[in-house]
């Protein structure tokens, strides 16, 4: 009999993984599949905002939605239907549960935007609403089977903050601010699911001080003291600080099923606003593509 294993501590990717994703086998380029990810979480954090979900559940949405995608391919997920779903399975797991009405109302809302179309209110229980209903309980259940129920995160926020202590910077005045916007950026790119939260608490520590200017100990390194290895405090800085260069083409990117094919062909433009491309929820009824049980 196989035995299960359990732990604390986060999940994290082998390289292998990490170098061949599902949506790389199903012809998504690298490029394309950042792009994506990206869009997905930014879509979360912009819906937990407006949710007034504390950052916490927000950070446990992103975390999931990254997961879930080198599990499954973005060719056949739709990044709306993943992110509404992480959204309503973090706020279950942070204990901050959001009505169904409210969720729908605000992707709605974040659609639209996105896409540079009239923000037009969603009528109420009428189809739009049990098309984004339907989708956010299928993806639901998505996730939890492709993650096989791990939906177990820890987060560097309290930690980052124990670290601000130790160095005696918890009252800078733009330190603890910086970092933690850091970490917040840092849950677009693939850090949370390569690193522990102690090594990224102490890289965005490490990218705030930088920017800041401010020294850190040396003798003896902080970073030794904090059981963390410099290497990896680098890395994660390098692709945090790589999103301030690569800005995000929002209002080109797909949301849903329907427009994943077109965008892959170079053929998606959100502006034209006709049965086949408007991003109108009542018209992108499949969702994702497979059934609840498959």
């Amino acid at each position: 009999m196989s035995q299960v294993k359990l732990s604390l501590q986060n999940a994290l990717l082998t390289l292998e993984q990490l170098q061949q994703t599902p949506s790389r086998e199903d012809g998504i380029t690298e490029e394309q599949e950042d792009h994506l990810r990206q869009l997905g979480c930014h879509l979360i954090q912009h819906a937990g905002i407006l949710l007034k979900l504390p950052q916490v559940a927000m950070a446990t949405g992103q975390i999931l939605f990254q997961r879930f995608f080198y599990q499954a391919s973005l060719r056949k997920f739709a990044v709306r239907d993943i992110s509404m779903g992480s959204v309503f399975l973090a706020a279950k797991v942070e204990e901050c549960p959001i009505r169904m009405v409210d969720l729908a109302n605000v992707f709605d809302h974040l659609m639209k935007k996105f896409h540079r179309l009239p923000l037009d209110p969603m009528p109420a229980f009428q189809q739009a609403f049990y098309t984004l209903k339907d989708a956010t309980i299928v993806a639901e259940m998505q996730i939890l089977k492709k993650l096989s129920f791990n939906v177990h995160v820890q987060t560097p926020y309290a930690t980052m903050i124990n670290y601000l202590k130790v160095l005696e910077l918890i009252d800078h005045p733009v330190i603890p601010q910086l970092a933690w916007s850091y970490l917040n950026d840092g849950l677009r790119t693939s850090v949370y699911i390569c690193y522990q939260p102690p090594t990224i608490a102490c890289s965005v520590i490490w990218l705030a001080a930088r920017k800041e200017n401010v020294a850190l100990p040396t003798t003896p390194a902080w970073w030794e003291v904090l059981d963390a290895r410099l290497e990896d405090i680098e890395n994660i800085a390098g692709h945090i600080a790589s999103l301030y260069h690569r800005p995000l083409p929002i209002s080109s990117l797909p949301l849903t099923i329907e427009q994943v094919e077109p965008y892959l062909r170079g053929e998606f433009n959100s502006n034209v606003i006709n049965g086949s491309t408007a991003i109108s929820t009542a018209s992108s009824s499949k969702g994702t593509r497979v059934s609840r049980f498959s």
